[in-house]
Order: C-alpha cells, then sequence, then structure tokens
C-alpha cells in the first residue's frame, strides 16, 4: 500500500510539473504558409519576450507553448514580420488560417484571443475607412472645393470622435486584462491623456489578479504625470452625515448655478467627464434614474472634469444627459473635485433635502435601490 501511494504521489508530482511549465499551448495550422521558425512572444509592459519557437512543416503546422502565472498578452511571430496576437492563460489554442490572407485567422479555445481578433480585425476597417477620407480630402484641395472640403473635415472629424468613444468603451467594457491594456495603448496620449490616468487608475479594481495591472498604471503614471499624481495627500473628501460643501460653476452657456440652489430635493451630484470610459458606460443608468425619479423630488447636479466645452457638450448631447451641468473647465485641476477629493471618476454623492451627504459612489443596481429606499 505504502509503494502504491508514493508511486501515486509520484505521478501527481510529474504532472504537475509538467503543467507548471507549460500551461498553455498554441496548435497552429497555416494553409499555404511557406516552412518557416516562429515565435512565441510575451508583450510585456517595457518589454517583449521569447517564449517558445519551432519549425512549421510542409502542411504549416506548429506547436509552440508556455507558462504564465496569469492571461497576458502574447503573440506569435511570423516571418516578413506578421503576427497574430492572442490573449492566452492555460489550456490549448487552436489558431488556423491562409498565408495570402493572415489577417482574417480563426481562433479556438481562448475567449480572450478570440475577442482581441474581433477588435483587431474592427479597428483594421476603421483604420482603412480613414485613409479613404484623407484620400478624398487630398484631392478636394486640389480642386478647391471649399464648401465640400469643409463638410469632408467635419465627416472626418466626427468619424474619428466616434472610433476613439468605441475604442474607449471596448478598454473600459472588456473582461479581458490584456484586452483592456491592448485596446487602451492604441489611443493618442498627448489627446487621450485624461481618459488614460483614469482608465489605469481602474485597472487594479477591474481586474485584481493581473499582477501587470500596477506596473501598467505605473507606466501611465510615469508617462503622462499630471495634476491627479502631483497631489501628495490627496483629501478623503467629505462625509457621509456631514454637509455637502457648496459648489457654484458656469454651465455650458455661462450662467452660474450653485449646488445649494437645490435644496428641498435629494440632489445626486455626479462627477464625470466626456473623455472617461467609465463614466460614459454607467450615464445609462444614471439617466434611467433620472426619467424615474425626477417627479419625486429628485434631480442630478453633474459637475464635469472636461478641459474641452466642445468636447463637454458633445457628450451631454449624445448621452441625453438632461439635467443641470456645470464646470470650471480645468480637468483634474477641478476646484469642485479636490474640494470633494475625488481621485478618480466616476464619483457621486447623494445629498438629501437638507444638503447633508447620505451616501456615495453608487453604481447601477446600487444607485436604484438607494433611490427607492429614500424616495418612498
Amino acid at each position: 500500500m505504502r509503494q502504491s501511494l508514493l508511486l501515486l504521489s509520484a505521478i501527481v508530482l510529474m504532472a504537475s510539473c509538467r503543467q507548471n511549465k507549460s500551461n498553455f499551448n498554441v496548435i497552429g495550422d497555416i494553409a499555404a504558409m511557406p516552412e518557416q521558425s516562429v515565435r512565441l512572444e510575451e508583450i510585456g509592459i517595457n518589454e517583449i519576450k521569447v517564449l517558445d519557437s519551432a519549425k512549421t512543416d510542409a502542411k504549416g503546422h506548429f506547436e509552440l507553448s508556455g507558462n504564465t502565472p496569469d492571461e497576458r498578452l502574447f503573440r506569435i511571430h511570423f516571418a516578413q514580420n506578421k503576427f497574430i496576437l492572442l490573449s492566452a492563460e492555460k489550456g490549448n489554442i487552436k489558431v488556423t488560417g491562409n498565408w495570402d490572407n493572415l489577417e482574417n485567422y480563426s481562433v479556438e479555445g481562448s475567449a480572450g484571443s478570440a475577442s482581441l481578433r474581433n477588435f483587431v480585425s474592427l479597428v483594421r476597417e476603421n483604420l482603412r475607412d480613414i485613409n479613404t477620407m484623407s484620400i478624398i480630402i487630398d484631392s478636394l484641395k486640389v480642386k478647391n472645393n471649399d464648401s465640400m472640403l469643409t463638410a469632408a473635415k467635419k465627416d472626418m472629424e466626427d468619424y474619428k470622435f466616434k472610433f476613439t468613444r468605441y475604442i474607449e468603451m471596448y478598454a473600459d467594457t472588456t473582461k479581458f486584462f490584456p484586452v483592456a491594456m491592448f485596446s487602451a495603448q492604441m489611443l493618442n496620449p498627448a489627446v487621450e491623456k485624461d481618459y488614460l490616468l483614469a482608465f489605469s487608475q481602474n485597472l487594479t479594481r477591474r481586474f485584481p489578479h493581473a499582477t501587470q495591472a500596477k506596473e501598467f498604471e505605473s507606466r501611465i503614471n510615469k508617462m503622462l504625470a499630471g495634476p491627479a499624481q502631483q497631489q501628495a495627500e490627496p483629501s478623503a473628501g467629505p462625509a457621509e452625515g456631514t454637509t455637502a460643501p457648496d459648489i457654484d460653476l458656469p454651465t455650458p452657456e455661462g450662467n452660474k448655478i450653485a449646488l445649494s440652489s437645490f435644496k428641498g430635493k435629494y440632489v445626486l451630484l455626479d462627477f464625470w467627464a466626456s473623455w472617461c470610459g467609465p463614466c460614459r458606460h454607467e450615464n445609462p443608468n444614471v439617466v434611467a434614474a433620472f426619467q424615474k425619479y425626477k417627479s419625486k423630488n429628485f434631480t442630478v447636479f453633474s459637475v464635469s472634469l472636461d478641459n474641452s466645452k466642445d468636447k463637454w457638450q458633445e457628450a451631454i448631447k449624445r448621452d441625453n444627459l438632461t439635467w443641470t451641468h456645470v464646470s470650471d473647465l480645468k480637468g483634474w485641476g477641478s476646484d469642485a473635485a479636490a474640494m470633494y477629493g475625488v481621485q478618480s471618476i466616476p464619483a457621486n454623492f447623494l445629498l438629501d433635502p437638507s444638503g447633508k451627504i447620505i451616501a456615495r459612489d453608487l453604481r447601477g443596481d446600487d444607485l436604484e435601490a438607494k433611490l427607492q429606499e429614500v424616495l418612498k
């Protein structure tokens, strides 16, 4: 019996060692591919590491393997600088395609990799459309057709705006950390600085088991060091049960409105911004709550951390936010945000009719439940 137990333990240990050595495998079949060496590479935060390599056979078959502590971003590196991206953690991933049209590969056994493949495919389509629009604009410049040129440039701006919002929404809603990280890095940091800061700050909350989340946040902070990182001792903000500090800021029309002017109502003081993906994702919940309870002594008072008035107004219109909006257009330098200790958005405070804070940071179902409780 003792010998049997020892033998069984040895078998289990050997199996465990094999799993630790190689906890995910890539099986590839690429038709019409010339024989070559292929590499499996991990795309880290600051470096690219080669994990495995293999020779393909005459039919385009190859097998690669790697190990990783959690789901991370990888790529299969072919000749001619061709790549296939993977979001892998464990198990067998099957990749099939044709060498002459490698963009349209298929992937099985990895939901993250399939999601990444679909995202990259859509991005390629949009970039082709943008390139086509650029060619049209160039031709209109040559023809000196000012009216059509103005319209074409406006169409291009609208298209790029929608495309950027799509990337942000994808980065904010994907269930896969590598996909979120990859899509966010497609954005222009000079233009989307505020969004990227907010995105990176939310990563550890969204993906608590992703060991690279903190490293990615640190990289973004160093690259985009700004007001949000320069506060050595951030305030915790006013506590529940205390009177809400007053805010008196301009609306998009330039008229100053004070938060205190809404005393007598339940007020959701909402901090957000047009560039904040999580805010835009949460907005439908706030809209639903406003529509349901606006006739029951409830309203919303939104403070934007925008810098651009145009983008702020565009977001209000697009998201159908039909309540009071104010902003000093100082971004993270917002005096109101500092007063309330807001270090990430979306953030909100629920005020009772006397102006006291009775709850904070209510999202989705929690917002609905609290409003139902107090607005019986």
